[in-house]
């Protein structure tokens, strides 16, 4: 009842609004206007999925009355089939309303955008400095198998072939769906490279996902920034410690300060170090907006409290537990190389069926 009454109504204005977009995308004046083309194009596609489900769950809808009637006919033969035949559209009927429900759940505006993630080493010293590089690579392996592009902005590595911590984009659509519920502390239970005892540590790294931000998401006024230039430390041959290619950059209303020395130009160092700037100012934004709002909700932008422990990778039993769903899996060393889809689709059904919960209840409460 809830379905027909309150959710029939949303159905047939997003139907309505697609229509009135199809007849836009054939007028000669928008066809020209390639901005405003654009613009409708990508509102166009983006309710193409759901007027498609609706109007299969229509088609159900009729088919199930169809058949109510053919189940009364005289004709026995004619009235069995019919009501096997119900049996299966009412089932249809129930997942097209779920998956309309799901559909009709407002999306987080970030989902389709890039992200920069952020790994750094926690507890466990050079062990953990080591599992922060094997978690960069399962990111990069799984970047690799969607045909995302990576690139590194800045790394702090060590002498054993570990990371301190990486910052790199991944570039790609959907990036930011696909990986934000990533954020989070990622536990490691092994026996470290450097241990000859043989006794198993537990280890620690911080891992955080970020949604790209744009220059038109964040305002950075130039007399809010303090910038420096310095040769740049540690790797980087001769060229780098000679020129004063690192840039760190200051913003003084909130008090961040990056640091980028990756490239080889103080150019390209200083886009870099303005694209992390920018991205963790938009960060403190969305967390603002979340706060005004007072939304408690478990699948936030930016993936709420990154101190919780997220996951454990128990290398001597081969498996890999994601503690917020209770997901185990025992096949670590393929997770580890990127194969992350199980993961991350039990983990993005979770969350999407938290958010139907509580778009549900917010239903209710206007009823």
């Amino acid at each position: 009842m809830g379905f027909a009454t309150h959710y029939l109504k949303k159905l047939d204005a997003v139907e309505k609004r697609f229509e009135e977009l199809t007849t836009q995308l054939a007028d000669p004046a928008v066809v020209n206007d390639r901005e405003k083309y654009t613009q409708i194009a990508r509102e166009h596609a983006d309710l193409s999925e759901i007027v498609e489900t609706y109007r299969e769950y229509k088609k159900v809808l009729q088919n199930i009355a169809d058949n109510k009637e053919l189940a009364e006919d005289q004709d026995e033969e004619l009235a069995k089939l019919a009501r096997e035949e119900l049996k299966e559209l009412e089932a249809r009927r129930e997942e097209l309303e779920k998956r309309l429900m799901l559909l009709l759940v407002p999306k987080d505006p970030n989902d389709e955008k890039n992200i920069m993630l952020e790994i750094r080493a926690g507890t466990g010293g050079e062990e953990a400095a080591l599992f922060a590089a094997d978690l960069f690579r399962m990111y990069s392996r799984y970047a690799e198998r969607k045909g995302w592009k990576v690139e590194i902005l800045d790394v702090n590595p060590t002498g054993l072939g570990g990371f301190k911590e990486i910052v790199a984009m991944i570039k790609g659509k959907g990036a930011y769906s696909r990986l934000k519920y990533e954020s989070g502390v990622h536990r490691v239970q092994r026996i470290p490279e450097t241990e000859s005892g043989g006794r198993i540590h537990t280890s620690a790294v911080t891992v955080a996902v970020l949604p790209e931000a744009e220059e038109v998401d964040v305002e950075i006024r130039p007399e809010d920034l303090k910038i420096d230039t310095m040769r740049a430390s540690g790797a980087g041959g001769q060229h780098v410690n000679k020129t004063e290619s690192a840039v760190r950059i200051t913003h003084i209303p909130t008090g961040i300060v990056v640091y980028c020395a990756n490239e080889r130009s103080q150019h390209q160092n200083r886009a870099k170090a303005m694209q992390i700037l920018r991205t963790r100012l938009y960060e403190i934004k969305l967390r603002e907006q979340e706060e005004k709002i007072q939304a408690e909700r478990r699948s936030q932008v930016g993936s709420g409290d990154r101190s919780e422990r997220i996951r454990t990778y128990n290398y001597p039993q081969n498996r890999i537990t994601d503690h917020r769903i209770g997901l185990t899996l025992y096949r670590l060393e393929q997770v580890l190389d990127g194969e992350l889809d199980d993961i991350i689709d039990s983990l993005i059904t979770y969350y999407q069926t938290e958010a139907l919960k509580e778009h549900e209840d917010d239903v209710e409460k206007a009823a």
